[in-house]
């Protein structure tokens, strides 16, 4: 008889650890199939430091067919769903199509950038959630650089030696942090900026830094931030982007020629085709993350409405953490659904967060213990390095070397002209 095929959409956290799961409990039992349009899981919490020129972007991509030894990887997009007929519709690298037929689905599509109808954001703004994404960041804040130092205008050199980012949640205020060390880094190399130090700006229409956080934590890193120059203006947000800066909503016009956009996701594109149930633009599951009505469909990670046991009437948050968990817990439940255990309800308290800062400075909760500075700073990487699945001495070499040295100052020729168009969709509709 032929394996039961269990198909996986995507190879964010949820994913990878479903798929990770899936095959220590199926042990060859199940034919196990990942659809993902790249080959790696990307470990987005150190995206951050590819940006601030700390990390090398291998060190953070993990390689499918290396880690999950057994999966079958089908590069590709999902864009359809027909749960009556069990099929997975996706296109390929290329643009083929195909087809992919299952006796279990587990949909795990992730989010991509939530985009606000301001205007001049697409146009003008600086996307983050990519490896391509966070390298191009770190090539256009190095040329800034050099085009101030060569500019004679003063007011040009100011501009362009002025970096404004918008949302200071977990990712933005970690952009902020390792784009201001890279900067003062480069920028000390350059003699003639000695009078034009660089100017970061961090927006958010929030009443703190890093919304919905411990206030412990928040105020922890305002004050690293602040320490090292950083303009944090709460309360605030951009009204219109344009190509020489950004005007704000407080009617204050600041020149820049970079906006960096982490207002925070929104569940892929594909929740929306897919014909589910849906609440709050997410899947509808129930407390094993099982969808309604849809034998053999389940849904976990940012696109899953599951339900915050802890929480009455509110769904968990789109966090790493919960989606590793909930990978597990759908991997446990889909061979509940085969006949091995018993399906278990998701359950979650969180253990706290880490926010890195660079340099010496970080800001965690472990266990909802209030840590800062260095004991924080040893805390959070301990946890980067447990948590990431491959390449932990390579990424622990990298830290180790930006400690004892400076960061590369030289572009990697991703920079060819104007600014690339913010990415907030799925592949295929970007390109349309």
């Amino acid at each position: 008889m032929a394996r039961p095929r269990i198909v996986i959409v995507g190879a964010g956290f949820a994913g990878y650890e479903a798929a990770r799961s899936l095959l220590r409990r199926s042990r060859g039992a199940a034919e196990v199939v990942v659809v993902n349009p790249t080959d790696y899981f990307l470990y987005v919490p150190l995206l951050p430091e590819v940006a601030g020129g700390v990390l090398d972007p291998r060190t953070i991509s993990v390689p499918l067919q290396d880690t999950l030894p057994g999966v079958r990887l089908v590069l590709g997009e999902a864009g359809e769903i027909d749960p009556q007929r069990r099929t997975v519709f996706y296109t390929g690298p290329e643009g083929e199509g195909g087809t992919l037929e299952y006796d279990r689905l587990v949909l795990a599509a992730g989010s991509v950038t939530k985009l606000l109808p301001i205007p001049g954001v697409a146009d003008h703004a600086h996307g983050f959630r990519s490896i391509p994404e966070a390298l191009y960041l770190r090539d256009h804040l190095i040329r800034q650089i050099e085009l101030a130092d060569a500019a004679e205008d003063p007011a040009e050199r100011a501009a362009r030696m002025t970096f404004v980012v918008v949302g200071a949640g977990y990712t933005g205020t970690e952009v902020t942090a390792q784009g201001q060390l890279l900067t003062a880094d480069i920028a000390a190399r350059h003699p003639r900026l000695r009078d034009t130090p660089p100017r970061w700006l961090l927006l958010d229409t929030a009443e703190q830094v890093l919304p919905g956080m411990d206030r412990r934590m928040a105020a922890g890193a305002a004050r690293v931030l602040r320490g090292r120059g950083v303009e944090i203006r709460l309360g605030t947000s951009v009204k219109e982007a344009t190509a020489d800066g950004v005007h704000l909503t407080d009617e204050h016009f600041v020149p820049s020629r970079t906006l960096v956009w982490c207002v925070g996701v929104r569940p892929d594109p594909l929740v929306e085709r897919s014909g589910l149930p849906v609440e709050q633009g997410r899947v509808r599951v129930d407390a094993h993350l099982a969808v309604p009505e849809h034998p053999g469909v389940f849904a976990c990670g940012d696109g899953a409405a599951v339900a915050d046991l802890y929480n009455p009437g509110k769904l968990t948050a789109m966090t790493a953490q919960h989606a590793v968990r909930q990978g597990r817990l759908v991997a446990h439940n889909v061979g509940a659904s085969f006949g091995i255990g018993e399906a278990r309800r998701y359950r979650h308290r969180d253990l706290g967060f880490v926010v890195d800062l660079g340099g010496w400075q970080a800001t965690a909760n472990p266990l909802h213990v209030p840590l800062s500075g260095p004991p924080a700073r040893a805390v959070t990487r301990g946890y980067h390095l447990a948590a990431l699945p491959a390449h932990r001495m390579r990424t622990a070499t990298g830290w180790l070397f930006t400690a004892i040295g400076s960061r590369p100052s030289v572009q990697l020729g991703l920079v060819r002209g104007g600014a690339v168009p913010l990415s907030t969709e799925a592949p295929e509709l970007a390109r349309r």
